[in-house]
């Protein structure tokens, strides 16, 4: 019996770069286009009209623009995963992107079969961020450590377990994945993620990583282990 389509929702005002995009994804097995916009209102009400199961979103839209779309599509439906594709590379946007709740962050130009990947690890519950992004977030993290090294320790209200599976969480790692690394069930693993968002106080879990790492409840050096 085969398997249903992860629904995509394009959001991208180039013309011709969308078309090449349409074409190229609609020739891969097990994904499906739904909807289509061309800026961030649109994006925002067709996300509300048509369910989906990822948001694949361009920065420079005109309009409320991108950052600003991905945030309220964020706050309307926290568990819908956004991955971000653009041809802007800012240091200072990856860390918006980031807190803006968006799961992935890729630059045109990104091979094809690199964005599917992208795409359905995105839509399986993981991030994915670039070498750009990568680097960007280590040395954020890494700078935010040492400028809170000389402050009072925190406590953390998160158990050992909780520590490992949101560690695990800040690798990208699936619920599945996760279960089969700490030898529980994937019911298991979901029960102790729900229970780490009501302690950090978070919708999803891209910003419970972005908390427990500024809180130092994990250790920066875990987030994108190669």
């Amino acid at each position: 019996m085969p398997s249903t389509p992860i629904k995509i929702l394009l959001v991208e005002d180039d013309e011709l770069f969308l078309l090449g995009l349409r074409v190229r994804l609609q020739q891969e097995a097990g994904l499906e286009i739904i909807a289509e916009a061309e800026d961030g209102e649109t994006a925002i009400d067709l996300v509300n009209q048509n369910p989906c199961d990822v948001v694949l979103l361009d920065v420079g839209l005109p309009g409320i623009g991108g950052l600003e779309a991905c945030r309220q599509i964020k706050q309307q439906q926290p568990n819908l995963p956004i991955l971000v594709l653009t041809s802007h590379s800012q240091k200072s946007l990856i860390a918006q992107l980031i807190a803006a709740g968006a799961q992935g962050y890729c630059l045109k130009g990104i091979a094809a079969e690199k964005l599917v990947l992208a795409l359905r690890s995105v839509a399986a519950g993981a991030s994915w961020w670039d070498e750009t992004a990568t680097k960007e977030i280590r040395s954020t993290f890494a700078s935010e450590s040492s400028q809170l090294t000389n402050l009072p320790t925190v406590t953390n209200p998160l158990t050992h377990r909780e520590q490992e599976i949101l560690s695990l969480l800040a690798l990208g790692k699936t619920n599945q994945e996760i279960a089969q690394v700490l030898y529980i069930t994937p019911g298991t693993v979901r029960v102790h993620v729900h229970t780490i968002l009501h302690k950090l106080n978070v919708g999803d879990r891209s910003q419970a990583v972005v908390v427990a790492l500024q809180k130092q409840l994990i250790k920066h050096n875990l987030i994108l282990e190669d």
